[in-house]
């Protein structure tokens, strides 16, 4: 009997040892991920003075003033920043996902003269570098009157923009079968009837994808609220952590960190609430079952 378990022990233990070394390997990873979060989180604890001596990734007295200071270390309260910026990346969502959806529904579903060459050209201004559209929107945007407003930034993503999302959401629909067009057209639906009560339903996936990358990409976005905004009132909070730098200088590096690690909050919260809906977006190609 000893011959026979001897064998099953040392498998066992093998098994055993193979388990928690990948549990350190992964372990290890997550602490190198891990390491620039939990150094800003105890950089936003910290005192002036342990900022300066670099006393560690932990704080020797923690200093939750850093909180209050950063909050209101400006002329104008930080959560004035954060409702700018929820206002610019919520509209910017809605545009977004209307645009983009009506815009893909025509290259996927309908027919009209040139459709595949526009497709391709929509398709072809993600090969165009967007810094070199900065300084003809700039001049078209003065003229219109709209620095120093939301406009610039929230207007132009309700005309279909985003060519990502337009080719994620072509992509998607070409997986919807059309069989279920044809049955809704027996039923009496037109095209906005086959739009409303098949496409739309069935795009949820990619319509949260669309949702939740629009928000990060504009809740985090700095070049362009900073070009295009210019009073204090009217900054998000990118803006407004550059500007807290400028006027604190070294003695703000912890209610500026304070301010940054408050700023990752939201982002993280709408991304924990969609996660599941986000990789199914990406990897559904059509209807499951």
């Amino acid at each position: 009997m000893d011959e026979h378990t001897a064998p099953r022990r040392d498998r066992r233990e093998g098994s055993r040892r193979r388990e928690w070394a990948r549990t350190a390997a992964v372990l290890a990873v997550l602490l190198v991920v891990l390491y620039p979060l939990l150094w800003m989180v105890g950089t936003s604890l910290k005192s002036h003075t342990e900022v300066n001596n670099n006393v560690g990734l932990l704080p020797h007295h923690v200093t939750w003033s850093n909180y209050h200071d950063g909050w209101f270390g400006l002329s104008v309260s930080f959560g004035h920043f954060f409702w700018n910026s929820t206002v610019i990346a919520t509209s910017v969502v809605a545009g977004n996902v209307v645009s983009c959806l009506l815009a893909a529904y025509a290259f996927a579903r309908l027919r009209f003269p040139l459709r595949g060459m526009w497709f391709a050209v929509t398709i072809g201004t993600l090969l165009l570098p967007h810094h070199v559209l900065l300084i003809p929107q700039y001049i078209l945007f003065k003229h219109f009157g709209w620095i120093n407003t939301p406009l610039p930034l929230i207007v132009p993503k309700f005309l279909a923009t985003e060519a990502f999302f337009v080719f994620l959401m072509v992509q998607f629909i070409r997986g919807i079968p059309t069989d279920l067009d044809a049955a809704a057209k027996i039923d009496g639906c037109g095209t906005l009837g086959v739009f409303r009560h098949v496409i739309l339903p069935l795009c949820r996936p990619a319509l949260v994808t669309t949702a939740i990358f629009s928000f990060i990409w504009t809740w985090n976005d700095f070049l362009l609220q900073l070009i295009y905004l210019n009073g204090v009132d009217s900054f998000t909070v990118p803006v407004a952590l550059r500007v807290f730098l400028d006027s604190g200088g070294e003695n703000s590096v912890g209610p500026l960190f304070a301010m940054s690690l408050l700023s990752l909050l939201p982002v993280f919260l709408f991304f924990a609430a969609f996660q599941r809906l986000i990789v199914e977006g990406i990897n559904t190609s059509g209807l499951k079952g």
